[in-house]
């Protein structure tokens, strides 16, 4: 049997679906445990590798297949999404709290997987994969809790308490919450906080239904959204990190996407640090409002007549 055989055997006994056992499925495997055809099964290891620049790139130099560039994204939704549910990868293992867009996103074999794969073709290989194959609830528990340390709390008005997914944006979003609002916007209800695993995280559909916001339309929105029901005052709030802030293109689009909702617009960009704010202050539209976590008790007002106010 060839090496590409081997490893769907092994994803068959290991308890993936059918649709997990073809080849690009069995080649993605060979790559995260670094097996050629010469090599040996006990020889295998656990390697860090991204989809693009490392499995891929294995595949073609290593078992000289070669796949479209399009590819890769077959290979994240429909190989290795279903090898992490299965506990026969981890996702971001040397990095945990790596944000979920990131270009340094990467999955290597777990050391249970390992453990079993380096017995394939011995005596122990049957038990061992039966024994994996029982233990896989346990293990995505276990991988789970692990997750959920480095996730990103953020405790609402309301009080309850959110997780967002890892990474200095939501670091961000969670400051907005946190120590803007109380500071800046003190009577303001939260109608809206995205996240980059979930667009609506939170959403008060029934108050943004009510003055005019459209509900249907999240992948738009700014990241938060207060509304001060008093002053009938509305917070467009953006994070930025590596997205760019409230700039007049962004909004004239925030203008067209809430021009039925009566509330005073208030256009704010909110930075993690002075270094980020410097790197875009170009950008910054005028009659804007800018918020740095560094210095969260000042604010900076781009020009026009009135400081923390509708346009």
């Amino acid at each position: 049997m060839s090496k590409i055989d081997d490893a769907k055997k092994i994803l068959s006994d290991l308890g993936l679906p059918k649709s997990q056992q073809n080849e690009i499925s069995a080649l993605t495997l060979l790559a995260l445990c670094d097996v050629s055809e010469t090599d040996n099964w006990k020889d295998a290891k656990k390697i860090s590798l991204g989809v693009s620049k490392g499995i891929m790139k294995f595949i073609s130099d290593v078992y000289q297949k070669d796949y479209a560039p399009n590819t890769r994204e077959t290979v994240r939704r429909f190989v290795l999404h279903q090898f992490v549910q299965a506990r026969v990868t981890n996702y971001n293992p040397d990095i945990p709290d790596l944000p979920v867009n990131s270009p340094r996103a990467h999955y290597a074999i777990s050391k249970e997987a390992l453990a079993v794969i380096i017995t394939f073709g011995t005596k122990k290989w049957n038990a061992n994969a039966k024994n994996f194959r029982d233990s896989v609830v346990n293990l995505a528990k276990k991988y789970a809790k692990k997750r959920e340390i480095v996730r990103v709390p953020v405790t609402l008005p309301n009080g309850k308490t959110l997780k967002l997914s890892p990474g200095k944006h939501n670091v961000v979003q969670a400051a907005i919450i946190e120590q803007f609002r109380p500071e800046f916007a003190e009577d303001s209800d939260l109608l809206y906080l995205g996240d980059t695993e979930q667009k609506d995280l939170f959403c008060d559909n029934k108050t943004m239904q009510e003055i005019g916001i459209p509900i249907d339309q999240h992948s738009k929105l700014p990241d938060v959204v207060l509304y001060d029901r008093k002053k009938n005052w509305l917070y467009l709030i953006e994070a930025v990190t590596s997205h760019g802030p409230v700039s007049p293109k962004r909004v004239v689009e925030l203008d067209k996407l809430f021009e039925n909702c009566s509330a005073g617009k208030i256009y704010v960009t909110a930075f993690p640090d002075f270094k980020e704010f410097k790197k875009w202050s170009s950008k910054i539209a005028w009659e804007t409002e800018i918020w740095i976590c560094e210095m969260p008790s000042h604010m900076i007002h781009f020009n026009g007549d009135r400081f923390i106010g509708p346009r």
